[in-house]
């Protein structure tokens, strides 16, 4: 009996997060910021600094912070996006005039540039119409916009609660777990904790390291779009592969718009082997550590499922999810290892 409960209850929570998904972001996103800043707080407490106190310190120092980082960055990012734009236009009418021409010349096969380029703009207008009318949609819908401001507004309102609220919260959920499974409950949550914030804090570390390294790699060898590219580039490396991907397809078009020639692209690839060199030897082991990263195809997997069911939500919870799943697993692991089934002790 006891057991269905248990299943009743996680099925009616994944059905709420099912349901509730759309509104659900601001609050996963506070409990996330107010999960990594907890060890922080923390920190200060025991140096006779009230929680109270010590939340209001850590959310100061994260607002100057974040506010100096993008005041720095956004002129160059708002006139390298404009750039980067100029430089698909300028792409667009190189593949008619002359790339197409010259492939169609080398391989023998004639190729209609007009009807690609036709084809090409003709889907890129589609496209450009649908965010268009997706946007005006949002913006002219008053419950759409409430919504949207709502939301920016509420995620560091309920960070700094739930930041200083934090022990009486895990106490409260601790309260809730019967006392004869409250040790076994202890440990699988301290493992899972320790791997949790070790992976979130690497990750975030690497990526942060990632889109810096190809933003003055990218510098050196003359790009002029290098921070946007890097940006780019550090952001969607949580999923493997496409960070590397997306950042290698940018600063390829960019590089040729930009002198005209492929040759520089060889320099493109330079920097971006070498970012993935340090990701590998340097950023991930010391910063996310061999022990409690996942494997790519794990995180392919969570990303795309997580964004497949709970759309957004599912995104936000699909690493973290993991990464506790995975550390869960190895307690099961080690559970069958030393069973009688395993160990072939059945009677």
């Amino acid at each position: 009996m006891q057991r269905f409960f248990v299943l009743a209850v996680l099925i009616l929570l994944g059905w709420l997060t099912y349901r509730l998904s759309p509104i659900l972001s601001p609050f996963l996103v506070a409990g996330i910021l107010a999960y990594l800043g907890n060890p922080l707080v923390t920190r200060l407490q025991r140096h006779r600094i009230s929680r109270t106190w010590g939340t209001t310190l850590v959310f100061v120092l994260v607002i100057v912070i974040m506010a100096g980082i993008i005041m720095a960055l956004l002129p160059a990012i708002r006139h390298q996006s404009s750039l980067f734009i100029e430089y698909l236009q300028k792409y667009v009418e190189l593949l008619q005039t002359q790339l197409i021409p010259q492939f169609s010349a080398r391989i023998g096969i004639h190729l209609d540039s007009q009807s690609i380029t036709h084809y090409a703009t003709a889907n890129a207008q589609k496209l450009a119409g649908w965010l268009g009318r997706s946007l005006q949609l949002a913006l002219s819908s008053g419950s759409g916009l409430i919504s949207s401001i709502l939301s920016i507004i509420l995620v560091p309102v309920l960070g700094f609660y739930l930041l200083r609220d934090w022990p009486r919260l895990i106490a409260r959920m601790a309260a809730l777990i019967p006392p004869h499974h409250l040790p076994l409950s202890q440990r699988l949550a301290s493992d899972a904790d320790t791997m949790l914030m070790a992976f979130l804090r690497g990750q975030l570390l690497v990526m942060l390291a990632l889109g810096t390294s190809y933003a003055i790699g990218l510098s050196m060898v003359g790009l002029q779009t290098a921070i946007l590219v890097g940006l780019v580039a550090g952001l969607l490396s949580f999923v493997p592969y496409l960070g590397v991907v997306s950042g290698i397809t940018m600063a390829s078009l960019a590089m040729y718009v930009q002198t005209g020639a492929f040759l520089p692209i060889l320099w493109v690839l330079i920097v971006f082997g070498i970012g993935q060199l340090l990701e590998s030897m340097v950023f991930t082991p010391y910063l996310v550590g061999d022990r409690i990263g996942l494997h790519p195809v794990a995180v392919i997997f969570a990303v795309l499922a997580g964004g497949e069911l709970f759309g957004f939500v599912g995104l936000l919870l699909a690493l973290p999810v993991t990464a506790v799943l995975i550390a869960l697993l190895r307690h099961l692991h080690g559970w069958y290892l030393q069973s009688p089934y395993y160990l072939g002790k059945e009677s």
